[in-house]
């Protein structure tokens, strides 16, 4: 523990598979922080680990000088932070980081919200599963001004193991973030495909997938949604299917907001209503996969 760690307060809100991973990395850092949910388990979980408890979403936030949120959409965090008036009771001149995959309209709107009350705002949403996040080693995908970037680095460090900084603009990272979750969409949807014209020669799912994740395909996302499109195992969800469409959803925006077609999202767009439509949406995203399987008459 150093000097600038014990005595930067840090508040987290929204306590899910993976900001509660993420607090729990900061609390072992030693970083003084305040957690709050709006379900009471994993408050408990964290105070039990060194966290101090808030009973409200603005005790979080009173005396921070950083305020952390990972909420799952534009609603939640819009209905927790902005309408309940927890933003306004950060001290002035405190960091809210945003880590939470929002669109870049709303993002916008909480720069310049923020700004207007003389607070500094960083949005840093994260490339990595819940065990990543519990490891301590996630991609942080970082924009907002230097100095707010400078200010909070020490908590985005104890939480990855590399920041990227895409600008001053929060909203480039919020566009990073959109682009890269389309492109594991694409991953998904390519590989079920690809899994369903290999069953339909007799060929083993779990033999296909070996092949393709450990030659020319051998990264994370092809490894791990891989090995559970192979063993047919979507539950727990590490990141619901019903998210996927959401963050999807909001990558055609984004690119309708600069003139980019996006065609090929929008056939995945497509796929993930279908697996919504037969009761996919708090699988993990990788049963995307079984769209193609279920097209093909092979479930």
């Amino acid at each position: 523990m150093n000097d600038r760690t014990d005595a930067m307060k840090t508040g987290f809100c929204g306590l899910g598979n993976m900001g509660e991973a993420m607090a729990a990395t900061l609390v072992a850092a030693g970083f003084d922080v305040t957690v709050w949910n709006r379900s009471p388990e994993p408050v408990q979980a964290l105070a039990e680990k060194g966290a101090t408890s808030a009973d409200t979403v603005q005790q979080a936030a009173e005396n921070a000088d950083i305020l952390i949120a990972m909420l799952p959409d534009d609603t939640v965090t819009r209905q927790v932070l902005v309408e309940s008036g927890a933003l306004d009771a950060l001290p002035e001149g405190a960091v809210f980081i945003n880590m939470a995959t929002v669109s870049i309209a709303f993002s916008r709107e909480l720069d310049e919200f923020l700004a207007g009350k003389g607070l500094h705002y960083l949005a840093a949403p994260v490339l990595g599963r819940p065990d990543v996040a519990a490891a301590g080693a996630l991609n942080i995908l970082a924009a907002g001004r230097q100095d707010a970037l400078d200010t909070a680095m020490p908590v985005l460090e104890a939480m990855g193991s590399k920041v990227w900084h895409f600008g001053d603009e929060p909203q480039q990272a919020n566009a990073v973030k959109l682009a890269v979750n389309a492109m594991i969409a694409g991953a998904i949807g390519m590989m079920g495909e690809s899994v369903a014209l290999a069953q339909g020669y007799g060929i083993d799912r779990g033999q296909f997938i070996e092949l393709i994740s450990t030659t020319l395909f051998a990264s994370p996302v092809y490894q791990g949604y891989g090995r559970a499109i192979a063993e047919e195992r979507y539950e727990p969800a590490g990141f619901k299917l019903s998210l996927g469409l959401k963050d999807v959803r909001l990558a055609l925006e984004a690119g309708e907001r600069v003139n980019v077609p996006q065609p090929i999202s929008a056939i995945l767009r497509d796929a993930l209503i279908d697996a919504l439509a037969h009761h996919q949406g708090d699988q993990d995203w990788a049963s995307l996969a079984r769209v193609a399987t279920r097209r093909a008459g092979q479930e």
